[in-house]
This record gives C-alpha cells, sequence and structure tokens, in this order.
C-alpha cells in the first residue's frame, strides 16, 4: 500500500522525502489517507471531484453501494483508504491526472500488485488532442497556436528524447507532460491490464481496466524516436528491425485490441488504427520510417530486397506453406508488393509467393530487377507506403 501512495501522490524522486527516516515517511504517507465512513462519502466525494455524468459511468462499471468498503479512491490531495479491506480490494478509482504522476508504469504496476485478478482500475487524464483544444480555447486562436506549439515542443517531444528527459523531469517532476491514448493504454496493457472501456467527458479521458495478469517484463518498450521492433528474420530468428517510431508510444502493445476492435484494411494494416501519429502517417506516406532499416542491412540481418519483416502475430496470419517458403530468406527493406503494386491485403501476400518463386528460379538478378521496378514505381508515383 505505501508504494502506491507514493507513486499517486508524486513523492518517489522527491529528494526531501527521499531523505527522510522511514518512521517520518510512515508520518508522511499517513497523512495523506483519509477514510470513508459509509457509501455516500464515496459519492460525494466522486462527485466533488469530478460530475454527474462521471458519477454514472462509474456506476456503469462498479456497485459502488455493494463494494464502497473494498474500494481506494485517491485524488490530487489525498487518497480514502484508511479502512479499506486490503485482502478484498475491488477497485481502485484514481481521479489525479495521470498527466500528473511522475512515473506511470511504477504507479501502473504499484495497482496491479494491490489489485487481485479481475480487479478492476479506473482512471483519467488528459490527452495531448484535448489539452490543445483547452490551449486554444483560453488563448485564442491568435495566440493559441504560439502556445501549442511551445507546449507541445516542452512537454511532448522534450521527455521523449533520451538523455534531455532525464532534464526535464529533474526540472518539472513531470507535473504537466502530455499522453495520447494510444500511449496510456499500452502502457496499462504493459502493466498487466485489459482495457474494459473508455470514453471522455469535459475532455478529459476516463478508462476501465481489469487486471488479467502480472506485468510484461519487457525492459525496451517503444518510446524514443528510433525504435528496435523485435521482428521475425531468416531461420526464424528473431531481430529488431530499427525504424523511425510513427505510432505513439507503447503503441505495440495494444496491437491485439486495435485488430479486434476494427480488423484489417484493405492494405492489410489495422483499420482506424489510433495508434499512428499525425507526422508518422507524413513520414510513412514518404517511406522514411523505413530508412534507419539500413543498419540492419549493414548488420547482415536484412537486405535491400525481400519479404517484409513481420511479427509474430502477422505471421501467424499467412498461409502455412509460405511461412516454410518466407523463413528461407532474409526479410528486406523493400517488399515485393512495392516493386508488383500489389498493396492490398492478399495481394501483398501474393507478392511474397511470386517474389520467391521468381528468387529460386534467378537467385542473383531477382533483387535487381525488384529493386529497380521498386524505385520506379515509387517514383512515378503508381503506389504508396501504407
Amino acid at each position: 500500500m505505501p508504494g502506491y501512495i507514493e507513486y499517486v501522490h508524486n513523492l518517489i524522486g522527491e529528494s526531501h522525502f527521499d531523505h527522510l527516516n522511514r518512521k517520518t515517511k510512515d508520518a508522511v504517507i499517513s497523512a495523506l489517507k483519509h477514510n470513508f465512513l459509509n457509501y455516500n462519502d464515496l459519492e460525494k466525494a466522486i462527485l466533488r471531484e469530478s460530475n454527474p455524468q462521471v458519477y454514472r459511468y462509474v456506476r456503469e462499471h462498479l456497485d459502488l453501494k455493494k463494494y464502497f468498503n473494498h474500494i481506494i479512491f485517491s485524488t490530487a490531495s489525498r487518497s480514502y483508504a484508511e479502512d479499506v479491506d486490503f485482502n478484498n480490494i475491488r477497485t481502485i478509482i484514481n481521479f489525479k491526472k495521470i498527466n500528473h504522476i511522475r512515473y506511470i508504469n511504477e504507479h501502473f504496476r504499484s495497482v496491479n500488485k494491490l489489485l487481485p485478478d479481475a480487479g478492476l482500475y479506473i482512471g483519467r487524464l488528459e490527452k495531448y488532442w484535448e489539452r490543445k483544444k483547452r490551449i486554444y480555447r483560453v488563448f485564442g486562436k491568435t495566440l493559441g497556436p504560439i502556445v501549442w506549439l511551445m507546449d507541445f515542443a516542452v512537454n511532448r517531444v522534450i521527455p521523449r528524447l533520451r538523455y534531455i528527459e532525464k532534464i526535464y523531469f529533474y526540472f518539472t517532476r513531470g507535473a504537466h507532460h502530455t499522453i495520447s491514448q494510444a500511449e496510456v493504454l499500452g502502457r496499462l496493457v504493459y502493466c498487466g491490464f485489459d482495457i474494459i472501456d473508455y470514453t471522455i467527458i469535459d475532455g478529459l479521458f476516463y478508462f476501465v481496466v481489469m487486471k488479467s495478469r502480472e506485468p510484461i517484463q519487457d525492459k525496451s518498450p517503444s518510446f524514443h524516436p528510433i525504435i528496435k521492433l523485435s521482428r521475425i528474420g531468416k531461420n526464424a530468428r528473431m531481430i529488431g528491425v530499427y525504424k523511425i517510431r510513427t505510432m505513439h508510444p507503447y503503441s505495440e502493445y495494444i496491437q491485439d485490441f486495435v485488430l479486434k476492435l476494427n480488423g484489417y484494411n484493405p492494405m492489410g494494416k489495422p483499420e482506424d488504427d489510433f495508434r499512428l501519429t499525425r507526422w508518422g502517417r507524413y513520414f510513412r506516406r514518404i517511406w522514411l520510417d523505413e530508412l534507419p532499416q539500413i543498419v540492419n542491412v549493414i548488420k547482415g540481418e536484412m537486405k535491400l530486397v525481400g519479404v517484409r519483416p513481420l511479427s509474430w502475430v502477422r505471421f501467424s496470419q499467412f498461409p502455412e506453406d509460405l511461412q516454410i517458403k518466407r523463413i528461407k530468406n532474409k526479410p528486406g527493406c523493400i517488399p515485393p508488393y512495392v516493386s508488383l503494386c500489389m498493396p492490398d491485403d492478399k495481394g501483398n501476400i501474393e507478392a511474397e509467393r511470386i517474389y520467391l518463386n521468381d528468387k529460386k528460379k534467378n537467385p542473383y538478378f531477382t533483387d535487381i530487377k525488384y529493386f529497380f521496378k521498386a524505385i520506379y514505381n515509387i517514383l512515378t508515383n503508381k503506389i504508396r507506403s501504407s
């Protein structure tokens, strides 16, 4: 329990708190803990921290009257946890905005540790798009764009630059950093939760998730501008493929969720993929996001032309005979569908089959032919990146 209080109230990393002795730390934590006398106290606290619409949203997912003494409710200034039965916690509701929590993953992990299997966690944050709307509303059409650009650079770009991020969080304690919908959902899945529901009420993003497992132990989630994705290479050996990140951080952990939500588009990509950033769509359109794969070519893990480097999820959806053929070859930076102008879902699978057959017949000149075909198709705009 102390770990949860420390993370939600940003005590961890605060030098004054870190240097206190254990007894004094316990006293600080106790000062943040309050208790509910009955269900009406919980109801009033939720309404005081939000509004009737939010209260109804919480009620849709949780019987407050039945479980009020099995619920931890936190706000920006206190946590109602004094009389909670910690052997039978049902739900944690945190109305301190996630934007104002310095160590987000550690906070989510502490929630995961406190909850039993199938326990619910309800939280909220201000998404960066909603923040933009608020800034424009406050500063108007003239100053709004200037303030938004400065805010975006300081509170979104800088915290994602390696090394510089440490300076940012040292001075700000992470009190204003902006987060996207995809990032917070990805972080939640990464920390052991399944997504139940989410909505926007009065400019704030509310989510309901359920503990389903222990947090994922992957220590290198996508976060910085250059990322390394785990992909299937030759002989089914996993390789790290370098790319410019075009999705929001932690997006890889909600791929299955997005697919279940919207399925695939005709190009074989997830439909209505909210994980993509606006600038990322542009980078993909001009193929710039693939440029760092040159490092993989130099390392001998990939070549210029070849089958696409796929994740296990996508690889498992290919026909079995094609899977066997694919892993006998190195993946390539330029996939066959670009050379053959077959970008749709079924087409790019068939393009790989054609390429592999051509490669078997003529192993030396096939890649050269496909390379120049691809360059021609890109330059004449016959095909565009998906």
